[in-house]
């Protein structure tokens, strides 16, 4: 194969790399987050909310949404099945009605204890050294802030 045609290889592609990975690891915690009766995205947001409450915050949905990378269209519907489920609670500021903060309930308080055990049961059998885990999660975050701090192409 020519060189320039090498640049259309899809095992060339990192973009396909990450997205593989991305399905696999989804698709791994899929049996462990129904146990919890979680989706994979409702678990991160629970992830933020737990770390939030932790530290004696109710954070702003516009927070959640910055943190989670996610637009106000993907998050809601999100936020409405948890609170649905009765794990948070949405409120607005009495201050500023545009201002909606996500809290906990005593039950998303609760289900923090059996998710604990999660990122260990992930993990087993996996046969990857934490150290590499530990520098991918790194170089993750590096291509993601070259990704969000670089130019798109054409502007």
């Amino acid at each position: 194969m020519a060189p320039e045609e090498q640049l259309l290889a899809l095992d060339n592609q990192i973009c396909f790399a990450l997205y593989a990975a991305n399905r696999a690891v989804t698709a791994r915690y899929r049996p462990l987050l129904g146990e919890l009766g979680l989706t994979y995205p409702q678990y991160l947001v629970m992830l933020v909310l737990w770390e939030q409450d932790r530290a004696g915050i109710a954070p702003k949905v516009s927070e959640l949404g910055q943190r989670l990378r996610l637009d106000s269209g993907t998050l809601t519907p999100l936020l409405k099945r948890l609170e649905e489920h009765g794990l948070i609670v949405r409120t607005r500021s009495a201050e500023d009605e545009r201002v909606v903060r996500a809290e906990l309930t005593e039950a998303g308080q609760r289900l923090r204890t059996r998710a604990l055990s999660v990122p260990g049961q992930l993990m087993c059998g996996l046969n990857v050294e934490p150290k590499r885990l530990v520098a991918l999660r790194q170089e993750l975050r590096s291509l993601l802030e070259a990704l969000e701090g670089a130019q798109p192409s054409g502007q």
